[in-house]
Formats: C-alpha cells, structure tokens, sequence
C-alpha cells in the first residue's frame, strides 16, 4: 500500500572506526583546600542576604578578613568588655538556662528577639535587694580581694585615725549660779601648789628613806656578827651603851622573819597551848615578848634590852629567878655567844627536876647533833623528842634528870656563827 520514497536509501554500512591514538592525559587543575566550604558559605550568605533587608556579618574564615583583622577585633572586644558588680560576681553561681536559637537563624545572624531571653537574674530577689553594694574594684590591681568584715574594720580604723587629731568638745558650761568664787580658785592653786611640793619632797624622801633601810640593813648585818661571835656580857655592854642599836636590831630581825617559810616561835606557841596553863615559862632572849602574849602562862621574859615593859633587862648567863623555879624553859633563836655553855647551866639551875628545856635553832648552825646532844647530856639534860623535817630550823625537847656533871668547856657544844655574805 505505501510505496517507500524516493530518498530512501539504504544506509550506508559502518565504516570501520579507526583505533583512538593515544593522548597525552591532560590532568585537571587541583581545587584550592577548602574550596567546597568558601563556595557554601557564600552560597548561604547570598540567600540570607535576600531573605533579610540587613547586610549580615562577614563570616569567621572569610576571604575579606585576614587574621590580622579578626586578632582586632578580638582585643577590642576583650577592652570593651563591662565590669562586672561585686553582687553580679556572687549570683554567678545561680542556675543560667541558655538561649534557644531558631532554625533559619546562625549564630552570626544578628540579635535574637527578647522574647527568647531568659533572664539570668531573678527580677526581685530580696537577697539581692537586702545586699549592700561596696565601690567597685579594679581588677587590674595586685591587692587581694578584702572580704565584707577585714572592709568594715578598714573604714573603722580610719574614722578612728581621722578622730584622733580631732580637738576635744568643749565641756558644757556651768550655769552663772555654780560658777566657783575667786576665794574657792585661789585655795585650789594654793592646793595645786602644795601637792606639787610635796610630790618633790616625795621624791627625795623616797629616795632618803631608801638609803636609810639600806644602811639600817648593813648595821643590822654588823650587829649581828657582833652577837655571835662576842660572849653575852660583851654584847650587853654594847646595847648598854647604844640603845638605838637594839631597836635597830630588832626592825632588821622583824623584817628578816618575813621571809621565812616558817616561825619556830609560833610552834612552841603551839606546844605550850597543849600543856597545863600553870607551869611556869622562862623565856631566855624574848625579843618582843610574842611567846608571852600567844600563851596563858606565867612567862618570866629576858633579853639584853627591853622593847616591852614585862621584858627583865639582864644577862642570859645570870637571871634574877630562884633555883628550880621554872617548869619549862624555853631558847628560842637565842643562843648566841660564844659562852654556850654558861646559859645552858643557868637553866638547869632555874629548872624543877623532870623540867622541859626546849631549844629551836637555825639547821646550818649544828656541827655534829649527835656531839651535841651528847655535850646536853654532860650537862643534865635528856632527849625526849626531836624534829629535823624542816630543813630550816631543828626543833629539840630535853627532859632535867640532874646537876650538870661537867664543869669545863664543852667541845661538842659548838654552833656555827650566822654570818651574812659580804657585799
């Protein structure tokens, strides 16, 4: 039915293709290291730039911004950044919830909406509205931060540096009708200066009276080397023709007793208290006749002077009593001199027989105790008790059992001087 063209033709068989000659490989130019992303960036950038009416940011990385520019821009950031309050510095520590950033938004693409903050602070807070705000203080500077109480003391210490420069408030004024007369001032400045005066005086009286005590002590010292190492009628001729010189000596033994820890006198005292109130005492060397005073009995008192009116002004080795007249005789600190001996016979001649003698001395003065109680023993007297506890003084009680025996010196019968240290 369809009659072919008469252009048609057939077609020409395929001539045989040649082989391909081979080519030099021509490589293609290797893309610059972060081409992909530049392109995408600017890619991002053009769309943005269509969406927004602003321009956007340049981009970190970005070819119009060498390093040189953005090391810029960071230190001017750093330098315009704002101090911080103290207060801010102390809520920094509450609970920040950060800012959600919408999608078609990056984060160089401008400043998100106020609605999307959310506040870092609590708007009222009365913490922080109680909170006292101190000055600012600058970082920059090396001292240390001071805390709320080492400020407090810092602003004290200066209002009190400041005052104290001050001059004084004028005293208020008395009323006309309590104004002092003129006779009343003039007896004040009188007063004034006679206190004055005497304050001068004082002075000079301290310090004479203060030599007085000195010199009183060095001729107490002497007088008491004198009374050891002299016999009792020597010293007697001595107070005889001084009086003064025995009461000079007694100050210097009063204030000499102050020291001691312990007052024999005061334990015989004691021991008396325990016998009958009708024995009768003799009490050789009484001093103030305090031995006397603290006890009931009859208390005959000897010494080479009087500084009391019951005091018998006599020689120790020769005392106005009757033989065995005396139930207790007593040596209390007085065997002094060098005739021991000669006060010792005299109280066993004023002794009744089975009399008490009680003796009480300084420790350092025995040589030998036992020597010595055996030169006690040649002269009538037995031990009945003996107290050597205290390192000071030695406390020792004899019974009379008859007339001496011997009537020459006593070797044993010897006590040490109380010799002061030279000064």
């Amino acid at each position: 039915m369809f009659e072919e063209p008469e252009w048609a033709e057939e077609a020409p068989a395929p001539a045989a293709r040649p082989p391909p000659i081979p080519r030099a490989g021509v490589k293609s130019a290797p893309r610059a290291k972060g081409f992909s992303r530049k392109q995408l960036q600017a890619t991002l950038q053009a769309l943005q730039a269509a969406a927004l009416p602003y321009p956007l940011p340049n981009q970190e990385g970005n070819d119009s911004n060498s390093d040189s520019d953005v090391g810029e821009e960071k230190r001017k950031k750093r330098k315009k950044t704002p101090k911080v309050a103290p207060f801010m510095e102390e809520n920094s520590k509450l609970p920040v919830q950060r800012v959600k950033i919408k999608k078609g938004e990056s984060k160089g693409s401008g400043t998100p909406k106020n609605s999307d903050l959310v506040s870092v602070l609590p708007q009222k807070d009365p913490a922080l509205m109680s909170t006292t705000h101190r000055p600012v203080e600058d970082r920059n500077t090396t001292e240390p931060r001071l805390s709320r109480k080492q400020w407090r003391n810092r602003q004290k210490n200066k209002r009190r540096q400041k005052n104290k420069f001050l001059p004084l408030k004028p005293q208020s004024v008395a009323a006309p009708e309590q104004e002092t007369a003129p006779e009343l001032t003039e007896e004040c400045e009188s007063t004034l200066e006679a206190k004055e005066s005497r304050s001068s005086l004082d002075r000079g009286g301290m310090l004479r009276a203060k030599m007085k005590l000195r010199l009183e002590g060095a001729r107490f010292r002497f007088l008491n080397e004198q009374l050891y190492s002299v016999t009792s009628s020597a010293a007697s001729h001595i107070f005889q023709e001084d009086p003064e010189a025995f009461e000079l000596y007694h100050r210097g033994f009063q204030n000499q007793i102050k020291r001691w820890p312990l007052k024999p006198v005061d334990q015989i005292v004691k021991d008396l208290k325990q016998q009958p109130a009708s024995l009768v005492v003799a009490d050789f060397g009484c001093g103030d006749c305090h031995l006397a005073s603290s006890v009931r009995n009859t208390v005959h008192c000897f010494d080479l002077a009087a500084l009391d009116p019951r005091v018998t002004v006599c020689d120790m080795a020769q005392v106005p009593l009757k033989d065995e007249s005396v139930d207790i005789a007593v040596f209390c600190l007085s065997l002094m001199g060098t005739n021991l001996s000669d006060f010792l016979k005299e109280a066993n001649r004023v002794l009744k027989p089975g009399g008490l003698l009680k003796i009480a001395e300084v420790a350092s003065r025995f040589v030998d105790m036992r020597s010595f109680l055996g030169a006690l023993a040649q002269l009538g007297f037995k031990l009945v008790s003996k107290d050597l506890t205290n390192s000071y003084f030695y406390l020792l009680n004899f019974h009379k059992t008859g007339p001496p025996k011997a009537q020459g010196p006593l070797p044993g019968l010897t006590l040490r001087p109380c010799l002061y240290k030279r000064r």
